[in-house]
């Protein structure tokens, strides 16, 4: 029975090197000289760290630019609130989605029940399993996925004939 898994997961390769590359950058531009300006990385949070609002607008625009060339979606992260640390320095967490959430597995597996193709999807930990007896069934039901939760950066693994 052919059967794909729909995942969420970054390249976390590349996201390691876009962070070291937005890090060099920081390091040698004009406008950061004497700054306390810095981008870390940290399991599956990336940390920004700087001396004012608008820096640290500078230093993720940095980081988005860089991992877009990298070929790693810019969707992946999750900002979180910026937090002043003292004086004027501020930072800011960045988490790097991985696995999808519950709630959107269960939309995706509604997704394709209501779509009245003959497939079955089944939530396994983070992933969704989707099978069915036809293979241009599983095409369709991708494309479908891929319209209906634009918003994520899903990819589609483990196709099986």
């Amino acid at each position: 029975m052919p059967s794909f898994d729909t995942v969420l997961e970054p390249n976390l390769v590349e996201v390691k090197n876009a962070v070291e590359q937005t890090q060099r950058e920081i390091g040698t531009r004009f406008d950061f000289k004497g700054s306390s300006a810095a981008v870390s990385l940290q399991d599956k949070d990336i940390t920004v760290h700087a001396d004012s609002d608008f820096q640290l607008q500078q230093v993720e625009d940095i980081l988005r630019n860089k991992l877009a060339k990298r070929n790693v979606d810019v969707r992946f992260l999750d900002p979180g609130k910026v937090e002043k640390i003292g004086g004027d320095k501020v930072k800011q967490v960045f988490r790097v989605r991985s696995g999808i959430a519950t709630e959107d597995a269960k939309k995706i597996q509604q997704l394709i029940k209501g779509s009245k193709l003959k497939l079955q999807a089944a939530i396994q930990g983070d992933a969704v399993r989707v099978s069915g007896a036809k293979r241009d069934d599983l095409q369709a039901a991708i494309a479908l996925i891929r319209q209906q939760m634009a918003q994520l950066p899903l990819s589609f693994t483990n196709f099986r004939d």
